[in-house]
């Protein structure tokens, strides 16, 4: 995973759990993290971050410890949107395709709207040619 975001995606995937169930506001905490990145950081994080959040409470049973958005096709960023088409998340263990389509408002802290699709497990064997990991 490249470190330009490793220590935000981590400390951002630990408070997940504190958004709420709509997950239309962010945790102060979160917020003030949020704040500290540039305006194209932010926006990927508060999608990735939303998107672990909606698929840990939704019935599939997936419990998501990390999203990432760029592991087979980089993010499409436009204005307060994010198009992720090759994300991916981790889910106990084991890491599985994501799609997602990500709307916040203008300062890329509250998510408006995401959709998503859920994949493909990712056979283990390809983890290290992406860049993945236990």
């Amino acid at each position: 995973m490249p470190k330009r975001i490793a220590f935000v995606l981590t400390a951002l995937s630990l408070a997940a759990s504190a958004f709420a169930p709509t997950a239309f506001a962010v945790d102060p905490a979160i917020k003030k993290q949020l704040e500290k990145l540039d305006p194209a950081t932010r926006l990927e994080q508060s999608c990735d971050t939303e998107a672990m959040s909606r698929i840990n409470k939704d019935a599939t049973g997936y419990k998501p410890d990390k999203v990432i958005a760029y592991t087979f096709k980089d993010p499409v960023p436009s204005d307060d949107r994010l198009e992720a088409p090759g994300a991916v998340f981790r889910s106990k263990g084991d890491w599985y395709h994501l799609s997602y389509s990500c709307i916040t408002g203008p300062q890329h802290i509250n998510v408006r709207e995401l959709s998503y699709q859920i994949g493909d497990k990712v056979p283990r064997d390809k983890w290290t040619k992406y860049y993945l990991y236990d």
